[in-house]
């Protein structure tokens, strides 16, 4: 039986510190685009029209959303001290 392939993160641990890298597959960079260009577009639409406050809510309810993907598509995050860590 052959051994199953290593999982494939869409989003590597960072070498320093907590959190995520820059994305490793497709996929990754999908999602991290799309977060950019829904921040972006707010701009004009939310708050030109509803106000600093209700886009500043938008931007935050995007970024809960895309550390959610991370967590779920990505290495476990923790802290790392760069080489010693490996």
């Amino acid at each position: 039986m052959p051994s199953p392939e290593p999982r494939k993160y869409w989003f590597p641990a960072k070498r320093y510190g907590w959190g995520w890298g820059l994305p490793l597959t497709w996929q990754g960079w999908a999602v991290l685009v799309g977060y950019i260009v829904l921040v972006v577009a707010g701009v004009p639409v939310l708050k030109a029209t509803q106000g600093t406050v209700v886009y500043i809510a938008y931007v935050v309810l995007l970024t809960v959303i895309l550390t959610v993907v991370c967590w779920l598509t990505g290495e476990r995050p923790r802290w790392r001290w760069g080489e010693r860590d490996s």
